[in-house]
């Protein structure tokens, strides 16, 4: 029996060819160390001695977002996905014993970097993973191959007007806190962030964001997101030192953006063109977490950008 759609549209199906039905499981492996007293888990994939690539996963997503395509690309590429300090398998310890700000994930992040022994790599930055892996890349320039970004912001004319209600927080988060959550933390938010405005909400697994939300509502998780969310505001801050990092290096850049994102707007992904004039940008039939609904679209976008890059390590 066919499957209904919630659009009230006949549902389009993607007929996948017989060349897609195989086993993925085997390439990908799970491990977690200790970094600085904290555990962080990592997803890795890939021959070890090959290019580098480090994903850096959104909010309230972890690195299990990355599983759809690490797969496509570890037959030639080293692929380390790391949880964060207080996302998914990683240690997620109450605000009183670690300083949820993206200063110290970006520190701890780095120092899993070191203990992995990667000293060259290609960041791929969702939405969190922005503000994380612009400052890992300020740190440490000379090990930044290239840049794959996706609906990650580091433009102001990028922010929605969703963000009217967050950057009221940041100025009272006593008051705020309430209007906060319904904008950002609760299930209808959560939901959304994938949806979007996409004209084919069959294609999206509710499971994503049950399972988000589910996070969301950990003992604990509240109280850690809200202050994170707090400081995100020093990203925003943050923007014109990255902007003028850009425009002096003008590293290597793919940037593929899902256009039905409701946080995040095309003019976030088409500014980072004024600053790296090279960069290579692609509006996709997505929303703000693009895999999503364009896996295979990215996998083969990603791949052809790390293959221009070259094999060095």
């Amino acid at each position: 029996m066919p499957s209904s759609s919630s659009s009230g549209d006949a549902p389009t199906n993607v007929r996948a060819p017989a060349d897609d039905l195989r086993s993925s499981r085997r390439s990908i492996s799970y491990h977690s160390v200790d970094v600085s007293g904290l555990k962080i888990f990592y997803r890795e994939a890939g021959p070890v001695d090959a290019p580098a690539v480090l994903l850096l996963h959104g909010f309230p997503s972890s690195s299990r977002m990355w599983e759809p395509l690490l797969p496509l690309l570890a037959d030639r590429h080293h692929l380390i996905a790391p949880d964060y300090p207080g996302f998914g398998h990683s240690s997620a310890p109450p605000p009183s014993e670690f300083s949820y700000t993206f200063d110290n994930i970006a520190d701890v992040i780095g120092e899993l970097i070191a203990k992995l022994g990667l000293t060259s790599y290609v960041l791929l930055m969702q939405d969190y993973g922005g503000p994380v892996g612009f400052r890992i890349a300020l740190a440490h320039p000379e090990r930044i191959r290239g840049l794959i970004i996706q609906n990650a912001v580091s433009y102001e004319q990028g922010l929605s007007p969703l963000w009217e209600a967050r950057r009221k927080y940041w100025a009272d988060p006593a008051h705020e806190l309430e209007a906060l959550k319904a904008n950002f933390t609760s299930l209808e938010a959560t939901r959304q962030r994938h949806l979007g405005s996409s004209a084919h909400p069959e294609r999206y697994d509710p499971d994503t964001w049950i399972d988000e939300y589910a996070f969301l509502t950990r003992p604990g998780q509240a109280e850690i997101q809200t202050t994170l969310f707090l400081d995100y505001r020093t990203n925003v801050a943050s923007y014109p030192k990255w902007q003028d990092w850009l425009r002096r290096t003008r590293p290597p850049m793919l940037v593929v953006w899902g256009k039905y994102d409701p946080s995040f707007t095309v003019a976030g992904a088409t500014a980072y063109r004024d600053d790296v004039p090279d960069a290579e940008v692609h509006m996709l039939e997505a929303g703000h977490f693009a895999l999503d609904e364009a896996t295979d679209e990215i996998a083969t976008l990603v791949r052809g950008f790390l293959a221009r890059l070259g094999t060095t390590n």
